[in-house]
């Protein structure tokens, strides 16, 4: 399992957003206090923002070591600021590859795609769910994990002009038939919106006057974090929410 978050709202450093909350990303890449399976996302990480101003799409930085590991992060994280950015700390599933790559967020375009959540037998999931995934497709797998792959599957969907929520809850219906135990809770940004579904995992939101937070478990002790039910699809902007049963 992993943890990961999303947040939409006025551009503040990387570090209000992954680091200094009380109970932050980076906190939870060592004592998560809502993860049910495994206690340490110590197998990587990664960070995508938009930059203000920015209409070229998102810049990301991966690392394949834990976050606390890596001493360039903490300067970068206050130095660079961001109104759009999707963040996740990694625990790897066994079967799937441990390089740089295999860090979340993925990307396309302006898109930003992160996975918590684990998908038994991946490899042969395309053919157990009839998606007919060609060479190419196959070819713009960034690593060899079940989030690269089920990412492949929603890009396929967005580029042929699936809504957001409608591509992402398609994958997760295919996945959840093909294979009743995933865990998926799968999170998704433009830069303007956030897709996530929930099945199998914790997923909370924060949404205040002009800022919305979509996280696997609250960084602050607010109570105005909402617990998205089990089986559910979020769509949310910095103005509005919404949730609908998968």
């Amino acid at each position: 399992m992993c943890r990961h978050l999303a947040y939409l709202g006025p551009p503040r450093a990387l570090a209000e957003i992954v680091t200094d909350p009380p109970h932050s990303l980076y906190e939870q890449s060592y004592a998560p206090r809502r993860q049910t399976d495994g206690g340490l996302n110590a197998d990587g990480f990664g960070i995508g923002w938009y930059p203000p101003g920015d209409r070229a799409g998102p810049v990301r930085y991966r690392r394949a070591v834990p976050i606390w590991a890596d001493a360039n992060f903490p300067g970068l994280a206050h130095l660079l600021r961001s109104g759009a950015v999707l963040a996740a700390v990694r625990s790897a599933s066994p079967g799937n590859s441990l390089e740089e790559s295999a860090a979340a967020p993925y990307a396309l375009g302006r898109w930003l795609f992160s996975l918590n959540g684990f998908v038994e037998r991946w490899e042969s999931l395309p053919g157990d769910t009839g998606e007919a995934l060609s060479a190419a497709d196959l070819l713009t797998m960034e690593a060899h994990t079940d989030a690269a792959l089920l990412w492949v599957m929603v890009a396929r969907r967005l580029t042929a002009g699936a809504p957001a929520g409608d591509a992402l809850a398609e994958v997760a219906r295919l996945t959840a038939a093909a294979r009743p135990a995933a865990r998926l809770n799968l999170l998704l940004t433009d830069g303007r919106a956030i897709a996530a579904i929930r099945r199998g995992a914790s997923l909370h939101y924060r949404r205040t006057s002009d800022e919305v937070t979509v996280a696997s478990e609250p960084t602050t002790d607010d109570r105005d974090w909402q617990e998205v039910p089990d089986q559910s699809l979020l769509l949310t902007t910095q103005h509005t929410a919404e949730i609908a049963p998968l």
